[in-house]
């Protein structure tokens, strides 16, 4: 099953056409997204919404802001000015999912939650610690998934 959720920052605006056939909005936009480790370099891909999709991708979506993508990911043959054939990976969005900046403001307009009621004056009031918690970073497991064995040994057992 061909199924991907990146975390991307958006490097172009999209751009939205329509198909000749029945109109249909297309919109194309290029990302980037972090390395697994910390010494990889930032990964590029192009992102391609249709129909309602290009629609929020052209209202909603602006350069530089964070957003979670879910969709299918495919290697399309591109022939270069040279004559080469080139690969490049292309993102076909299924779902769009924007991210709340650390900032405090948010990345897209987000509907306003309900007030919560009123505590009674009795309760004790809840008890805030006076910095935030800070979040390691998660780590990657880099080890080999096959166990490095002597020359000889094997762990089949026929």
């Amino acid at each position: 099953m061909n199924h991907c959720l990146l975390e991307v920052e958006v490097l172009e605006a999209p751009q939205v056409r329509y198909t000749q056939d029945n109109q249909t909005p297309v919109a194309e936009m290029a990302v980037q997204f972090d390395g697994l480790r910390p010494d990889d370099p930032a990964g590029q891909l192009k992102v391609v919404g249709w129909g309602s999709l290009a629609q929020d991708l052209q209202n909603r979506v602006q350069v530089g802001q964070r957003l979670m993508v879910e969709g299918r990911l495919r290697m399309n043959t591109v022939s270069r000015q040279d004559g080469t054939k080139e690969k490049r990976a292309e993102f076909t969005l299924s779902r769009l999912h924007p991210l709340v900046s650390s900032g405090g403001g948010s990345a897209a307009p987000r509907p306003a939650a309900a007030a919560p009621a009123a505590a009674p004056a009795s309760a004790p009031a809840p008890v805030r610690s006076a910095a935030p918690a800070q979040q390691q970073p998660p780590t990657w497991n880099t080890a080999p998934l096959v166990p490095d064995l002597p020359e000889g040994e094997d762990e089949i057992p026929f």
